[in-house]
């Protein structure tokens, strides 16, 4: 073999080689938020996850700030910094303007957690202050192997840090006017969500074409009772085909679509803050 190709083959194996190396340390993907607490593990219950919903549901409610949980197995091959801000940003936690957002990571397989706080939270929880959290009130718990109880001390030592510093008020909820009875738009959209539901249902109970009739046949029965003829029929064709060709259906892990929800979890979103780059991480 002259050395050319010898050298071009040379070439094309080191290409190659990187690649797949690359491949191999691409980064962890963010996973899109839709509650507060988000446990990739496994690791807390729904009773405890639960808890830790409604505790920081309460405080935004109180102060407006947003702190939130994710506990992912691992964040390699990125530093848990890096990855705790490339999560901050895209969840934007902390309200547009006052960033009041905290984000408390923990990778469980490696062993490391991080406090990542917005910028105007900055002055109530310092980086000083940060590392005693993870060091006093996380790790110690952590070690033991209780994992709620220590996210559950991290957080309550957080909510206390954010309930002592002034903060703008929180935006008032609107409330709803009195209840007008259901329009016919109301109905048609809930039927829709319905249809949805118990479609994907049938089909996974009775096969697709069965499933697609039943769905069919059960929206527009109950279409000609509400509305008229005419409306049940166009219901019961748009319910067949929704259930026919759509991506609907039940799977092991639960209720899954062709499109994806931008929030779930009650509709919980990020208000548009930004990370300051302070906090403090910890290992156990």
């Amino acid at each position: 073999m002259s050395r050319a190709p010898a050298r071009g083959l040379f070439v094309f194996l080191a290409l190659a080689i990187f690649a797949l190396a690359s491949a191999a340390r691409a980064e962890v993907a963010v996973p899109p938020l839709t509650k507060r607490v988000t446990d990739l593990t496994g690791t807390l219950d729904a009773s405890q996850q639960a808890n830790l919903e409604n505790r920081l549901a309460a405080l935004e409610s109180r102060k407006g700030s947003q702190v939130a949980v994710l506990l992912v197995p691992t964040v390699q091959p990125e530093a848990i910094e890096q990855y705790a801000i490339r999560v901050f940003d895209r969840w934007k936690l902390g309200r547009k303007g006052v960033d009041d957002g905290v984000l408390l990571l923990i990778a469980k397989n490696d062993r490391k957690l991080r406090i990542e706080v917005g910028y105007g939270l900055e002055g109530a929880i310092p980086d000083a202050i940060a590392k005693r959290v993870v060091e006093e009130d996380i790790v110690p718990r952590f070690k033991q192997g209780d994992f709620y109880g220590g996210v559950l001390s991290g957080v309550d030592r957080i909510a206390k840090l954010v309930e002592g510093e002034t903060m703008p008020a929180p935006r008032p909820v609107e409330r709803s006017s009195p209840s007008r009875g259901w329009s016919n738009a109301d109905l048609l959209f809930y039927g829709f969500i319905a249809v949805m539901i118990f479609g994907g249902l049938l089909r996974s109970l009775f096969g697709r074409m069965l499933g697609a009739g039943a769905t069919a046949l059960a929206a527009g029965a109950i279409a000609y009772f509400l509305f008229s003829v005419g409306i049940a029929v166009i219901v019961a064709i748009v319910a067949f085909l929704l259930t026919l060709g759509g991506r609907i259906g039940y799977g092991g892990s639960g209720w899954s679509s062709g499109g994806s929800w931008s929030s779930g979890g009650g509709g919980f979103s990020g208000g548009g803050g930004s990370a300051g780059g302070g906090g403090a991480s910890g290992g156990w």
